[in-house]
């Protein structure tokens, strides 16, 4: 305890003071703790631990759009196609009274026997595939995908840098709330390189979606594009097996289809891992994968609850 000065002999003297507290450990222990917890969540952003990676991303985005809003410009209306019904046969009343100034009934041309098809483009991955160099660039690198078919693009990654940096002359609010690449811009870069004639369109079910993709395929000749994962990612068609012709047999079934998908050689933490370009995905794979349009940014009219693809509506350039 400090005294104060007391008198001894005519002069003064001093109790000595008490010794300092040593200084608080507080701050610094705060500092340390800081940059730890900033260490880690650096490492965790990049590490993508517990999600966090990809909450620190959608933050980003968030921040981005409202900074750089994407254009609200028109794009073409999605066509939603409604399967026509089957034609039943009948058989002739044999009790009816013939009409004798009726039209001679056509002669019908025979079907060919129903048999399965297996119908794919002759293509070399290495020639046409480029992975998405970044884990949101899978419409671009479809994109890509199909312009290397078509031989109007290559498969290196400096043209897919190319295409990604030309989105502002693609991008619309309506085809994408959050910016960037949606169905209507992969049409329409399709379109500003020479392949003219895709189309988005909305079916009422995965079934239908399949069979109207293998009869566009195979009417032009040309990959199509399908908008997996509920709309959130592109696997580029380029083939696909039925049991039996879908250009003759309505009712036909395709049984899986040949895909390029550009997220292989990506891991994900919800789907499962990619299989190798121009691999066969079977119907169970297909069930997982090709799901109806569900995004969480918000409506869009036509094609939520459908399930949806870009379709050549042309024959194939330089096929």
């Amino acid at each position: 305890m400090y005294r104060p000065p007391r008198q001894v002999r005519g002069r003064t003297t001093w109790s000595p003071r008490p010794p300092r507290r040593p200084p608080s450990r507080l701050p610094a222990i705060f500092l340390v703790l800081l940059l730890i917890g900033t260490g880690v969540a650096a490492g965790a952003v990049v590490t993508n631990a517990f999600g966090i990676g990809d909450r620190y991303a959608h933050l980003v985005t968030r921040i981005q759009l409202a900074l750089d809003p994407p254009p609200d410009r028109s794009i073409p209306p999605v066509v939603e196609v409604t399967d026509p019904p089957l034609v039943a046969e009948t058989t002739p009343d044999p009790n009816a009274t013939p009409d004798l100034g009726a039209s001679p009934t056509p002669v019908l041309t025979p079907l060919p026997a129903r048999k399965p098809v297996d119908v794919s483009l002759n293509l070399k991955p290495n020639k046409v595939f480029q992975k998405e160099l970044t884990d949101v660039w899978c419409a671009v690198a479809g994109t890509q995908i199909v312009l290397t078919i078509d031989g109007l693009g290559d498969n290196s990654e400096s043209f897919q840098r190319t295409l990604a940096g030309r989105i502002g002359e693609f991008e619309s609010r309506q085809d994408s709330h959050n910016g960037g690449w949606g169905p209507s811009a992969i049409a329409a870069a399709l379109d500003a390189y020479g392949v003219s004639g895709y189309q988005v369109r909305a079916y009422p079910s995965r079934k239908s979606a399949l069979r109207n993709a293998a009869i566009a395929f195979s009417t032009f000749n040309a990959p199509v594009v399908m908008m997996a994962w509920r709309g959130a990612h592109t696997w580029i068609i380029t083939g696909y097996r039925a049991d039996a012709d879908p250009t003759i047999f309505p009712d036909a079934n395709v049984t899986g289809l040949y895909i390029y998908d550009p997220w292989f050689g990506w891991i994900s933490q919800i789907w499962e891992p990619s299989l190798a370009p121009g691999s066969f995905h079977d119907l169970t794979n297909l069930q997982d994968n090709f799901l109806a349009w569900n995004r969480p940014e918000g409506s869009y009219p036509g094609r939520d609850g459908n399930w949806i693809l870009v379709v050549p509506t042309q024959p194939r350039p330089n096929a």
